[in-house]
């Protein structure tokens, strides 16, 4: 039996109010599910992702529910149940990777874990004690990640985590999403089909800031996806 873990229902959002970015936005997320978000530039995904995040001030809501009850995005229990890998994150430049996660574990009132198995999964290392602002983009996003997957929160999100890292982090990563359903729900954004198709339970097709199609499980299938976007070939966007 399916438990929802996240509503929103009708969620108009907008970084200038007489452009609507998302427009009478409504989905749920059910627990321990792995959900796919794929468009085209501009159609809105990461700033779905900002604004579940609680980055956003500009929108209007109905409604937003965790696991049944009434939720504000800012609130404590939101914010700690949630974590987010950002496609381009610049922040905390002057922590190391074991500064950064001593100090997430922290923020979230959780005791550190050992995170040696997905440091030697991502190839990161001799990174470990480097400072993040000298890291490599591929390797800037593994310190997100590693940490993402060593927490373990109720909703991770993702946004094109697939940027930057090389093809045997990239693999890794595959993995790691399709096992998080032991642990709780993911929702990522990808330009790239194959991250999609290889891991997600459900896909969301997001086109001019509003859901036009769902595609579940034995549906999920690249050329349908396209056919939808109307494109023969996903190319690379940040939105």
């Amino acid at each position: 039996m399916e438990h929802t873990l996240l509503s929103v229902q009708h969620l108009n959002a907008w970084y200038q109010k007489d452009k609507r970015i998302l427009k009478d936005l409504s989905f749920g997320l059910q627990e321990h599910e792995v959900v796919g978000l794929i468009g085209l530039n501009g159609a809105g995904k990461t700033t779905l992702l900002k604004w579940l995040s609680g980055l956003l001030d500009s929108y209007e809501v109905e409604a937003i529910s965790l696991q049944g009850c009434a939720v504000g995005l800012k609130k404590n229990a939101f914010k700690k149940e949630r974590y987010t890998v950002f496609s381009d994150d610049q922040a905390f430049g002057y922590f190391t990777f074991e500064e950064y996660l001593s100090y997430v574990f922290d923020s979230y009132g959780k005791k550190k874990v050992d995170v040696e198995s997905l440091v030697q999964g991502f190839h990161f290392e001799e990174y470990r004690n480097v400072l993040i602002k000298d890291l490599s983009l591929g390797n800037k996003k593994k310190v997100f990640l590693i940490t993402a997957f060593a927490l373990k929160p109720e909703l991770l999100l993702l946004d094109e985590p697939v940027n930057g890292l090389d093809f045997q982090s990239t693999e890794f990563l595959y993995q790691l999403i399709s096992e998080y359903r032991a642990y709780g729900t993911v929702l990522f954004s990808s330009h790239i089909l194959e991250s999609i198709t290889l891991t997600s339970d459900r896909v969301l097709v997001l086109q001019e800031g509003s859901i036009s199609k769902t595609f579940e499980q034995d549906e999920i299938d690249a050329v349908k996806i396209r056919e939808v976007l109307k494109v023969e070939e996903l190319h690379e966007s940040v939105q």
